[in-house]
């Protein structure tokens, strides 16, 4: 079962997670984009954009 619950500014997320990947937003044309490997194509993908440690 999905869930997702915000408090306090922190997130708790309950699911079925097969792997967890951490990248760096690049610059895409005028966008940006997040590279991942092509054997997740067509799956559920969360993107969670956080705040810069420095």
């Amino acid at each position: 079962m999905r869930r997702v619950k915000v408090m306090n500014g922190n997130l708790y997320l309950r699911d079925e997670i097969a792997v967890m990947i951490e990248k760096r937003v690049t610059k895409f044309g005028s966008g940006a984009k997040i590279d991942c490997p092509k054997e997740y194509l067509g799956k559920r993908a969360y993107i969670l954009i956080c705040k810069d440690e420095d």
